[in-house]
């Protein structure tokens, strides 16, 4: 698995998981899925992505976009 698709696995993982959170934990955990999407919007407009990052220093393959 490219870096490209696990980025955006890790990103869904994380969004189902928030919402799974906000329904059977908390409310306030739907600050963790507004984060998520904040940080999505500004890796696609900047190219920086912390997650990228992480899984590239893990040793997972480049791919098209980070």
């Amino acid at each position: 698995m490219t870096l490209d698709r696990t980025v955006l696995a890790f990103a869904g993982f994380m969004v189902l998981l928030s919402v799974l959170l906000t329904v059977t934990v908390s409310g306030h955990f739907v600050w963790l899925t507004v984060f998520i999407g904040l940080n999505l919007i500004q890796s696609a407009f900047t190219g920086f992505c912390p997650a990228a990052r992480v899984f590239k220093a893990l040793g997972i393959k480049p791919g098209c976009a980070f």
